[in-house]
Formats: C-alpha cells, sequence, structure tokens
C-alpha cells in the first residue's frame, strides 16, 4: 500500500483498549479520561478480520498497543488469531509490563514476536510519580519474563521527561552489558496538554551513556527498528535507540497507519484526521469497502506531522485514547 506520497505502507498500529491500569503523565490526566463503552470498541472479530484484509495487500507488521492492551480479556486469543494469518511476519506489543510476568510465556506461545516496555525510570520514587499507580518492581518482573519467554527483541522505552535522571540512565548502560535489551529514549512530544516537563535532550543521554560505558557509542541494527537510530557500546549484549520526534523528526519514511480502537482509522499521531471503519464494517461493509476505507486514509496521510503548530481543529485526544 501507497500513500499519496509515494510511502509504502506495510504497519499497522492497533489500539485494542484506552484502559489502562497507569496513569502516566504523558498519556492521560491525573483524573483519567472518559472510557469508551465496550460495547464501542473495536471486537476481537473486527480486529482480525481488518489484519486479515490488510495483510493481502502488503501490511505485514502489526503492533497492538492501549492504553495497556494487556487489561482486556482475551488477549493471548487475539495474538493466537492474528500470529495465525499468514501474510503476517512481524507481531509486537507495547505494553508497560505490569502484567507480563504472568503473560509472557503464553504470548510467545500464541505466536507474538516481540515486546516493547514502557520505563521511564528506575527509582521506585519517581517512577510512582509518572506512572501514578504502577510499581516498578511489576514491570521489571515483567522485563525478565519477556527475555525468559524468548519475546526477541525486549524493547525498553524511556521517555525524555523530567523524572529521568542520569542515575536510570547508569542502570541502563548496566542492562545492555548483561541482557540483550534495547533500550530506547524517546524525545517527549506533547500530546493531549498532560502535565509533565520534558527533561534531558538526546545529546545529554548519549553523553551520559558514554561516560558510564566503555567507550563510544557505534552505530547499529535492530530487528523493527523503525524510526530509532541504534548504538551499541564495545561488548554490550544490548544497544541503545533514539527516538528524534521533535528534533529531528523521520516523517518521510514513515511506513505506518494506525487503529484506534473505537474503529477509527488515524494516518498520523499528530493529527486529527480520523476515518470511522467501525460503524461501515457493523452496517456490512465488505473486504473491499475496508481497503478502499484504508487507502482513503493514506490519501489524507500528511508529508509531516505539525507538532510545533498541532492540528486543534477537532480537540486532542490523550495518548491512551490515540494508541501507544
Amino acid at each position: 500500500m501507497l500513500d499519496a506520497y509515494g510511502r509504502t505502507i506495510d504497519y499497522l498500529r492497533i489500539s485494542i483498549t484506552d484502559r489502562c491500569n497507569f496513569r502516566c503523565a504523558y498519556c492521560m490526566p491525573p483524573e483519567g479520561i472518559h472510557l469508551v463503552n465496550m460495547a464501542d470498541l473495536l471486537t476481537f472479530e473486527e480486529i482480525v478480520r481488518i489484519v486479515r484484509v490488510l495483510s493481502m495487500h502488503g501490511v505485514n507488521k502489526i503492533r497492538l498497543t492501549g492504553g495497556e492492551p494487556l487489561v482486556r480479556r482475551g488477549m493471548i486469543d487475539l495474538v493466537r488469531s492474528i500470529g495465525s494469518l499468514e501474510k503476517v511476519e512481524d507481531l509486537a506489543m507495547t505494553t508497560n509490563g505490569s502484567l507480563l510476568a504472568v503473560m509472557a510465556k503464553d504470548l510467545k506461545a500464541a505466536g507474538l514476536d516481540r515486546v516493547n516496555i514502557s520505563v521511564d525510570t528506575v527509582d521506585a520514587v519517581r517512577f510512582g510519580q509518572i506512572t501514578g499507580a504502577g510499581k516498578l518492581a511489576d514491570v521489571l518482573n515483567g522485563v525478565k519474563a519477556a527475555l525468559a519467554a524468548g519475546l526477541a527483541p525486549v524493547k525498553l522505552n524511556v521517555v525524555l521527561t523530567e523524572v529521568l535522571h542520569q542515575a536510570d540512565v547508569q542502570y541502563f548502560v548496566e542492562q545492555v552489558y548483561k541482557y540483550p535489551v534495547d533500550v530506547r529514549f524517546i524525545e517527549y512530544m506533547p500530546i493531549g496538554d498532560c502535565q509533565i516537563q520534558p527533561g534531558a535532550s538526546i545529546w545529554t543521554v548519549k553523553q551520559w551513556i558514554e561516560s558510564y560505558g566503555k567507550g563510544k557509542l557505534q552505530p547499529a541494527v535492530c530487528k523493527g527498528g523503525g524510526p530509532a537510530k541504534y548504538f551499541r557500546l564495545k561488548q554490550s549484549l544490548g544497544s541503545f535507540g533514539f527516538i528524534t520526534p521533535v528534533s529531528e523528526h523521520f516523517c518521510q519514511a514513515c511506513n505506518r497507519i494506525r487503529l484506534t480502537a473505537d474503529g477509527k482509522i488515524k494516518p498520523c499521531l499528530l493529527a486529527n484526521t480520523e476515518i470511522d471503519i467501525k460503524t461501515a464494517m457493523r452496517a456490512g461493509a465488505n473486504d473491499f469497502d475496508i481497503l478502499n476505507l484504508f487507502e482513503s486514509a493514506l490519501r489524507q496521510k500528511s508529508p509531516h506531522h505539525n507538532l510545533q503548530q498541532p492540528d486543534r481543529e477537532a480537540g486532542v485526544r490523550y495518548m491512551t485514547q490515540i494508541g501507544g
């Protein structure tokens, strides 16, 4: 599938729920959000049908997100259904990791290939500050379970907010020497007027890494690299990735489209354009109609985001309502 600017779109990110057991400060307000009624969420059958249709037209990478995807009942069955589709080559999940300790093995057996886990600090107090309700120990146990289950690569997502300190970076450096984990530092994107301040810059974090590592960072390659630029320290098992949507955006190479939990096709994370596919499906849309709706969405995909001048005409959804 191609968009209007000739970019190949082979990657679908699917939010399966707007619910989450955390209250991350960059994802939703502390009081939470107005949740979509369960009947208004896409059913698993509808999700699998969409993936099947798109997989026949070049979309072979699928990522399940939320909210927190593992809080929705039946996740193992959904993973198994999508993983069984012949043309899906890469099935991944983004999670806060709090439930992985008890689910990682079953997810791998069902067909999940890899997982991204959010860990914005390894200080328990600051972790509670940014997540609202999260327990750091649960997440770290989830990381261990993902590694043990053979989900590979295991990527740790670290948003650069005020809770990230130099001591956290030192911890991550120690981990990449011990385990094959990829630690990705992501520039903070102010979506939905959330109350958290940006932290250290990418460039500062690189300096911290090299101050604790064995030599300079060297360019590296990682499976499912996406927009991240990866580097490795000498003798390390894991790597570091840097994602710069603000200081050095990568829209020219964008290969993705999004599907929200309430059934909207979203051509770009940072724009308000949404196309309702759920209503069409429930009114009897056939597979050709589904494909046409996605192709229509791709024609509306912008050449670049407008993060510095966000589109607010239709109101801004919080990240948990869009899908991470």
